[in-house]
């Protein structure tokens, strides 16, 4: 399992060397899988904005695809080296990823050796809880399942500042899972 996880991913240049330094191959060569966050509109997804942005980071159109939470089986099975999920919401993408049924997909892929950077709410998706995260972020009104797709060891506290001290030491009180503070400069790399 690879993974990249972040609090910037490619808008900060600490995190975008780590990134770089730890795909499976040539950013112009890496085929990406890029999964927008709960924002994402069907017009936005069905333009260029996404490609463009992902071409400012390095990847190569033609090998760029672009998910799409209103027909998500097209993007199950792909051959793809790369998965990437941005920033955003967490609570609202992982329950929009959750609903399209795109969830146990990732998490194939992930397994099956695709490497995967989470910027933020992308990062905190892998983790085995996102509860915690309601303190920054608003959940839907609807979601009751707070688990993440369980990949990573703990949680995060992404964008962490002396801000967000209190609540690291609440979480490591609570004892429930290891919890690693990320600051906007800090990324974590799993390789294996």
């Amino acid at each position: 399992m690879n993974l990249i996880l972040s609090s910037c991913d490619f808008r900060n240049e600490k995190s975008r060397k780590e990134i770089i330094d730890h795909l499976p191959k040539l950013i112009e060569k890496c085929r990406l899988l890029f999964v927008p966050n709960e924002k994402a509109t069907f017009e936005a997804i069905h333009s260029e904005k996404f490609y463009r942005r992902m071409q400012e980071f390095g990847f190569v159109r033609e090998n760029i695809n672009v998910f799409d939470y209103y027909n998500p089986t097209e993007y199950f099975g792909l051959e793809i080296d790369v998965l990437y999920v941005s920033g955003g919401n967490t609570l609202k993408t992982l329950d929009r990823i959750r609903k399209s049924g795109f969830d146990k997909e990732m998490i194939r892929y992930i397994q099956s050796g695709v490497t995967y950077i989470g910027g933020s709410a992308g990062a905190h998706l892998v983790t085995p809880d996102v509860s915690h995260v309601t303190c920054y972020d608003d959940a839907p009104e609807d979601m009751t399942d707070f688990s993440g797709l369980g990949l990573f060891d703990g949680v995060l506290i992404c964008h962490f500042t002396p801000e967000r001290q209190a609540h690291y030491e609440q979480l490591l009180k609570e004892r429930k899972y290891k919890v690693y503070p990320l600051t906007d400069e800090d990324s974590i790399v799993i390789t294996e």
